[in-house]
């Protein structure tokens, strides 16, 4: 059986870190404008860089997709067409959207002839978890359907087969949203700030306390009752009044503390006590793992994707060249016949991430998909902590760091074409003078590291 090899699909929130998506292994990149994409913060996508992006990507021989994925209010559609025209004229080699009022008003600019003609995506904010709504977008235009990351691994494989002349993509690797697909409303309570928009706050990542509470038979209202602080262990509480509901209920695994009232104090707003209700599922406005699926990327590749999507335009050119270098080579083994290579697990746990999980490719306990723990992002096997900038003719380099590094440590050295790891022994200023610690960004020293290492990354091992 002969395996076609799915593209391979990177964020790009800046020229640079296209580059690094390009140069570790991506076939095609995706950015947007920040006033049209969902990412209007650290975005720095305006026309020109565009421009220059798309002209890159097509001298590279590479593809290169404009995001323009918010959910519009009026205000934005008056000047929608007026902005996205000059885009178009650029001949991007899609965009990816998802009001179908817009993808309506695109159609008919580019069926008049006013427009080029340019591939439609459906972004996974359309939400689309079933064969007939792939049909039905398929109808209107769209050339590609970004599913739904609600999916399963079988789900996806259905769709497949029912829609065998749409072009199908998946999310493998990235932040998930707690709400549907990117829905959030938490992020506009607390701080107007739209996720549909482009301005998340990703308020789902603060940090939490919880009360007890109880409701009042007259008023129907949460009052606050005690402190918890056991981080939702409820299976540690009650493991009798757990065995006896299941053994009542056939074998079900609900707690019964699931059925109390729980109250959420953000930390920055103390005394405000927001009810929530937690089901056997778990809760929804807590933190979510980070989505992982390179150990699916074979399975994915036998059904027949077309496309296998990183997230992450705000993260940092390191995260790019990683992902993108792990991802192109689960992909080649994967369309090669080689077995699944575990040693991808361990380099992907060298980014810094909220823990991972399999999202809902595979079913899983709630706990799997939650981090109850913490909020912040963590690096378990390596840091990011430099970039070289040029190497002269000794092999010595010229690196520009970002975190802090000393003489004695071990780096890798990230390439695209292999990693290595050195043990470093000595380093210098840039005049020349020894250096023991390089203290971190802005800073740049010479480091030995030999060939190759033009345009590296390295990262110190822990």
């Amino acid at each position: 059986m002969n395996l076609k090899a799915p593209e391979l699909l990177l964020p790009a929130g800046t020229l640079q870190r296209m580059r690094a998506a390009y140069d570790f292994g991506a076939d095609a990149v995706y950015a947007g404008q920040p006033r049209y994409s969902l990412r209007a913060r650290n975005n720095e996508f305006r026309m020109e860089q565009i421009a220059q992006g798309i002209e890159e990507a097509h001298a590279r021989g590479k593809k290169f997709f404009v995001t323009s994925n918010l959910i519009a209010h009026n205000d934005k559609l008056r000047t929608y067409l007026r902005d996205l025209a000059p885009v178009v004229a650029l001949k991007p080699d899609a965009l990816i959207m998802a009001d179908a009022g817009l993808i309506m008003l695109v159609r008919e600019e580019m069926e008049s002839g006013r427009w080029p003609e340019v591939p439609i995506h459906l972004s996974v904010q359309a939400n689309t978890t079933n064969s007939a709504a792939v049909k039905f977008w398929h109808r209107q235009g769209v050339a590609r359907v970004i599913l739904s990351r609600e999916l399963s691994l079988d789900e996806v494989s259905a769709i497949r087969d029912a829609c065998p002349d749409v072009e199908i993509e998946v999310f493998v690797h990235g932040a998930l949203c707690i709400a549907y697909s990117g829905r959030c409303l938490l992020s506009g309570y607390f701080n107007r700030r739209d996720p549909n928009q482009g301005t998340c706050t990703n308020a789902c990542r603060w940090e939490y306390k919880t009360h007890g509470a109880h409701t009042d038979s007259d008023t129907g209202e949460a009052v606050p009752a005690e402190r918890l602080d056991n981080d939702f262990n409820f299976a540690q509480e009650d493991e009798d009044a757990a065995r006896q509901f299941a053994a009542t209920c056939g074998g079900g695994t609900r707690h019964p503390l699931a059925d109390r009232v729980w109250l959420l104090e953000e930390k920055e707003r103390p005394g405000e006590l927001m009810p929530i209700m937690e089901d056997e599922h778990g809760t929804y406005i807590m933190n979510s793992k980070d989505l992982r699926a390179v150990e699916h990327v074979a399975r994915l590749v036998q059904i027949g994707v077309d496309s296998l999507k990183i997230e992450g335009r705000t993260k940092s050119h390191y995260y790019v060249a990683r992902t993108a270098q792990v991802y192109r080579r689960a992909i080649d083994d994967a369309v090669a016949g080689r077995p699944f290579n575990p040693e991808l697990l361990r380099e992907l746990e060298g980014l810094s991430n909220r823990g991972y999980t399999g999202g809902l490719l595979e079913r899983r306990p709630s706990q799997d998909y939650q981090n109850y723990q913490s909020g912040s992002s963590e690096s378990q096997r390596s840091q990011f902590v430099g970039e070289v900038l040029r190497v002269r003719e000794d092999g010595w380099a010229e690196v520009e760091t970002k975190n802090r590094f000393a003489v004695g440590d071990r780096l890798e050295v990230i390439h695209p074409g292999g990693n290595r790891v050195i043990q470093l022994h000595t380093m210098t200023s840039l005049d020349g003078e020894p250096v023991q610690v390089a203290q971190g960004s802005p800073l740049r020293v010479w480091v030995p590291l030999g060939a190759p290492a033009e345009g590296a990354l390295l990262a110190r091992l822990l």
